[in-house]
């Protein structure tokens, strides 16, 4: 029988990144993935600024990039009758404004997961040798008092084995076999429309080189689809909505009609298409009733199902991962209270429900579900969700609140204001260290991290204590030069003051001023924030 502390069930981005955030936090993991390798289809492609920021912290933004599109390719969305017919309208994502862009280190990167997924899994398979199997499918599982037994099955030969694990992350996607195995149910709006993505090679540089956009949408009475940009030349993917509204079917989308498709959209006739694959399926917007059942936990798709209106779905989803990974450790290792996991449905789940229903709105302002004769532009909060991206408050037992709120926003889809207040992501500010220019988030990552505001030295000697959890110490304007003296405004203390960011960015605790006994301070927030006061009242 194999065993290991924690099973991850699907290989896609979200499986990945889990399966690389617990190796970085020294935990041992087995991933399971049902298909023989990583995507064939492009599938999601935009990802967002804040999973940007975390894939920096973990060491992958630069190889992310490498692999995605043109930059330049991200400024813009547009409509129009066909791609060499008229022009509709331009829109320039609000999340790209200078306003915006100021709020983190790491822009937005258009990579398809086709492209993401292999740079994903050679660092996860670096880190976990022999830790991810493809064609490999979790068939039955059996929850006990201390583990989950589950059997594997081999896709290619039929062989069958046993699998003891001490948790399991569910991450198979919007059908998830393990969300039905242990009877969670979901609720939302189901199959709202039906599409098809076509991924073809073609090569659409005559139309594209001179506006370049991420998207391009195209309307006409009898076809309304999408040109999903992949590298900008010769490779796309191609996406058409609303099938049955406008007559097409599985049935009659057969590969030479696709490509009569693509030609109708591009407004050439004889132009030249290949098509590389296609993938039928149909847009939901549901949120799972509960994201964990015992020792397993639901991740990305099979917690949620966005629409695919505002790229939301595989950020949402590698955020759990994130969110998830530190807290197994924490748990895994001793140093807290498995009550800490209850916080994972208490923080993700709300959330997630906020962003599906923004997608749905997204989605209907489309008319996705309507015959259109003429192209219909989407609600003014499309893809200038600032306030979605950034602005998640976690409220749970992980967060210490220290009586303060964070800034008053009209509308927390679109605005965000930066705000240290315990819940909030700890915001971005530039610093130098070991005579470096950082952003205050690379200082983040697989520690807890206390920040001191000068005069705060007795909070470096209050972490030195701290032998489990280990907690980083930084002093500004001793260990860290605060190059716009922005930091103590941005973070909301005075002199002497601290704040203490979890492992995945989200501020845990904040003291605004030097307190009498550091230590005992900060000792007393981490056995709250562990778990480790609330399973003495339970006990």
């Amino acid at each position: 029988m194999l065993t290991t502390p924690v099973l991850i069930v699907g290989g896609g981005p979200v499986g990945l990144t889990a399966s690389l955030a617990l190796s970085q936090q020294g935990v041992r993991s087995l991933l399971v993935e049902r298909h023989p390798g990583t995507a064939i289809l492009p599938k999601a492609r935009g990802i967002n600024a804040r999973t940007m920021e975390m894939y920096r912290q973990m060491g992958l933004e630069t190889d992310i990039r490498a692999a995605g599109m043109p930059p330049r390719f991200g400024k813009m969305i547009l409509w129009a009758e066909s791609l060499a017919g008229n022009e509709v309208k331009r829109l320039t994502p609000g999340r790209g404004s200078p306003k915006n862009l100021v709020t983190s280190p790491a822009a937005n990167c258009g990579c398809s997961q086709d492209l993401l997924e292999p740079v994903l899994r050679r660092h996860a398979e670096a880190l976990a040798p022999g830790g991810l199997l493809f064609s490999t499918e979790l068939t039955e599982i059996l929850p006990t008092e201390d583990g989950v037994t589950g059997v594997l099955t081999n896709r290619v030969t039929g062989e069958t084995g046993r699998v003891l694990a001490k948790y399991v992350i569910a991450a198979d996607g919007a059908h998830s076999p393990l969300r039905a195995m242990i009877g969670i149910e979901r609720t939302g709006e189901r199959d709202i429309y039906d599409s098809v993505n076509v991924h073809c090679r073609v090569d659409l540089r005559p139309w594209v080189d001179e506006r370049p956009a991420a998207l391009y949408y195209i309307d006409q009475p009898d076809l309304r689809a999408t040109f999903l940009t992949i590298n900008g030349s010769d490779r796309w993917g191609f996406l058409v909505h609303s099938l049955s509204v406008y007559g097409f079917s599985k049935e009659n989308l057969p590969p030479e009609r696709c490509i009569e498709l693509v030609r109708q959209a591009v407004g050439v006739p004889d132009l030249p298409v290949e098509v590389l694959g296609i993938s039928f399926w149909k847009c939901s917007a549901m949120v799972a009733d509960k994201f964990s059942a015992g020792r397993i936990f639901l991740a990305g798709d099979a917690a949620h199902e966005t629409t695919p209106s505002g790229g939301f779905g595989l950020n949402l989803g590698v955020q759990d991962a994130h969110n998830l990974a530190w807290k197994i450790a924490a748990v895994l290792e001793g140093y807290a209270d498995p009550s800490l996991l209850n916080s994972y449905d208490a923080e993700r789940r709300p959330h997630a429900t906020d962003v599906v229903k923004a997608t749905y709105l997204n989605m209907s302002s489309l008319k996705r579900t309507e015959r259109q004769s003429a192209p219909k532009l989407p609600r003014q909060e499309y893809l200038n969700e600032q306030g979605l991206v950034f602005g998640a408050r976690y409220k749970s037992a992980a967060v210490l609140s220290d009586g303060s709120a964070p800034p008053r926003v009209d509308d927390p889809v679109t605005e965000y204001v930066p705000s240290a207040t315990p819940g909030c992501r700890a915001p971005h500010v530039w610093v130098e260290h070991k005579g470096e220019r950082l952003s205050m988030i690379d200082l983040f990552g697989r520690d807890f991290v206390l920040v001191a505001a000068p005069g705060g030295a007795a909070w470096r000697e209050a972490a030195s204590r701290q032998v489990t959890p280990r907690v980083v110490p930084y002093v500004i304007g001793d260990d860290v030069v605060d190059i716009d003296n922005a930091w103590m405004e941005a973070y909301g203390v005075v002199e002497g003051g601290a704040v203490l960011v979890r492992p995945d960015g989200y501020v845990a605790w904040r003291c605004r001023a030097l307190s009498p006994k550091p230590a005992s301070a900060l000792a007393d927030a981490l056995k709250i924030l562990l778990g480790h006061e609330a399973a003495v009242r339970a006990a």
